[in-house]
């Protein structure tokens, strides 16, 4: 999960998703409307019984801020809870599994900051169903196969991986950036990515108070994801002087047609 603001298990609740399955939770920087939610999170998951470790993730004062409460609040429960403080002015590979690899992005904001870009390894290839019955090959052997292997059939035939397997999926990938304001040398870290949450606080004729707060114009995202060629943008983070959202989403499509505008609940298929 990235961020734990206020009303978090409300959403979570509202779209059915289980606590427990929350492992990692990344923190993109301490102004509450990140992280506020946390505590009530890591409490309620002691109550639902949760065993399984809790860490989390966030840039410089992380352990000072929430050690303390966790330590009066968490005493006693029955998981374990560890924070990970991470450099926001680096990029570094900081957690890593067989399936994904979690990157940090230097973001600029009136606090340490960062972004995160999520990386899914590259899937073995997929073996055909036919082949498996065709040449009658046994389950011990199919991830063999799956890594390159040809197959021998009893009789001394070399059937060729290639006749046994089709491609893999394509690997996806997601980077959220956060509270920031524009940072192009980050996108060359971003070539080509799936999808791209860029904060777009403002309209292109509010940039100098955008950048006087340390937040970006919808262009300046879609001029990010423009030049990092990534294949779709979704921007949020809208000030509240905006009614109408919409204005937002026009200008950075002007750029990127490929943009979308974030609301509560929604879900994009990678």
């Amino acid at each position: 999960m990235i961020d734990c603001a206020e009303g978090t298990q409300i959403q979570l609740r509202r779209s059915r998703l289980k606590m427990q399955n929350i492992h990692n939770i990344f923190l993109t920087h301490l102004h509450g409307d990140h992280c506020f939610g946390l505590m009530g999170l890591l409490s309620t998951l002691a109550l639902l019984g949760n065993t399984a470790t809790m860490h989390v993730w966030g840039p410089t004062g992380l352990k000072e801020i929430f050690q303390p409460q966790i330590d009066f609040f968490c005493s006693g429960i029955d998981y374990t809870i560890e924070l990970h403080e991470v450099s926001h002015r680096q990029s570094a590979i900081i957690y890593e599994d067989r399936s994904v690899s979690v990157s940090t992005l230097p973001l600029r904001h009136r606090v340490p900051c960062t972004g995160y870009l999520f990386q899914e390894k590259s899937l073995l290839p997929h073996i055909r169903r036919e082949a498996i019955e065709a040449f009658d090959i046994p389950v011990s052997q199919i991830n063999n196969i799956k890594t390159g292997m040809d197959w021998t059939t009893p009789d001394g035939e070399v059937i060729p991986n290639h006749l046994l397997t089709t491609p893999a999926d394509p690997v996806r990938s997601y980077a959220y950036m956060s509270d920031t304001m524009f940072a192009p040398e980050l996108a060359e870290k971003l070539q080509g990515i799936n999808l791209l949450y860029h904060e777009a606080t403002f309209t292109k004729e509010q940039e100098l108070l955008a950048r006087q707060n340390f937040h970006s114009t919808a262009e300046q995202a879609a001029t990010m994801a423009q030049k990092a060629n990534v294949q779709q943008l979704l921007i949020g983070h809208f000030s509240s002087r905006y009614k109408d959202e919409s204005i937002l989403l026009r200008e950075a499509q002007t750029i990127f047609p490929n943009t979308v505008a974030a609301y509560e609940g929604m879900t994009i298929k990678l």
